[in-house]
């Protein structure tokens, strides 16, 4: 296990959230890694977590894992004081509005949907999942349950990396999108993929977002119908950054070693901002991105903590099925920190 005092990027995140300390749910209760991270979420003062499933099992599996669950909230959503509530809010939905009592308090009794509606309805402030699951089944409510922001039209995601080499991104900070979502995102969605990933940035870092957009050339002019496709995201990304008074360099298309390396990028972009120094890496496409996020995490051994979902009202995250407890514990420290920026904004 990794101590807390080695990864600066997580202990500043952790020492931001002692400060306003955060209820996080987490609907897989049973497994192990979650667990171990609520527990430690605890110890180190971070706030509540709370832990959802058959209480029994939940208990079993801690006495198994020799896990202290004091101070750890458990629900079963089968039982729960709100679970009328809910599903009397899930028929009010569109989408839902169909089923029925019998169906919806089917439905509503799975962890990742109550999880959900906690989230969104002021419960909790904030949801982790995905340890455990497939990602169609614990996106799925996240998407359908908890609001998108109004600005935004799709749902995305991104990943934080702390690197073991600190000549890159920002200290060895640096963020990758969209890692999990949109397989083949268009000229918009990369747009704002790349603004939100830079708030991100800024929000977590407190430092300048400088936005590398990615592609296998770098300023080609629009000759191929990939780069001209990315370079067109720049455009869009830097007047919606502009529109929204966002201070932040973005610039594209660029290749990889050049959105990282100075020397480079000074040879072949020398009027650029971002290049040789970029701290946020926009993948043109889910294939990329998913593969580099998982080669650099464990070829270098970087602490990753994703995937963070922009685009939704409330702080959301899915886990990658191979999250150490190390991650778990991040993401939900990151959650709790986004939740307390978020309300210093709405104050």
């Amino acid at each position: 296990m990794q101590s807390e005092k080695v990864i600066k990027f997580i202990g500043n995140i952790y020492e931001r959230l002692r400060k306003s300390p955060k209820r996080i749910v987490f609907p897989e209760g049973t497994e192990p890694r979650v667990q171990r991270a609520a527990a430690r979420y605890v110890k180190l003062g971070l706030g509540t977590p709370v832990l959802l499933g058959d209480r029994e099992e939940i208990e079993v599996v801690a006495k198994r894992e020799g896990v202290n669950l004091d101070h750890v909230g458990v629900i079963d959503p089968a039982h729960a004081e709100d679970l009328e509530l809910f599903c009397g809010r899930l028929e009010t939905l569109k989408r839902y509005r169909d089923l029925g009592p019998l169906v919806a308090k089917k439905l509503m009794i799975k962890p990742n949907y109550f999880g959900a509606m906690m989230v969104q309805y002021g419960h909790a402030d904030g949801i982790v999942t995905g340890a455990g699951e497939e990602a169609a089944s614990t996106l799925r409510p996240l998407l359908q349950l908890i609001s998108p922001q109004p600005h935004l039209k799709s749902v995305s995601s991104c990943t934080a990396l702390d690197l073991s080499n600190k000549r890159y991104g920002e200290r060895g900070v640096m963020f990758f999108a969209d890692c999990a979502v949109i397989p083949d995102p268009t000229v918009d969605q990369l747009a704002d993929i790349a603004v939100e990933t830079g708030v991100l940035c800024r929000t977590l870092t407190g430092m300048k977002p400088r936005i590398a957009m990615l592609s296998f050339t770098t300023h080609s002019n629009g000759s191929l119908a990939g780069p001209a496709k990315v370079a067109a995201a720049t455009a869009l990304a830097r007047q919606r950054a502009s529109q929204r008074g966002i201070e932040m360099e973005i610039d594209g298309e660029m290749q990889a070693d050049t959105a990282l390396l100075p020397e480079l990028g000074a040879k072949k972009a020398p009027q650029s901002l971002v290049a040789g120094r970029a701290n946020v890496l926009i993948f043109p496409d889910l294939a990329s991105s998913n593969i580099a996020v998982k080669l650099v995490q464990y070829l270098s051994g970087a602490e990753t903590y994703g995937q963070l979902l922009l685009g939704l009202a409330r702080p959301s995250a899915d886990l990658s099925r191979g999250a150490t407890e190390d991650n778990i514990l991040g993401v939900a420290a990151i959650l709790g920190v986004l939740a307390m920026e978020s309300r210093k904004v709405v104050s």
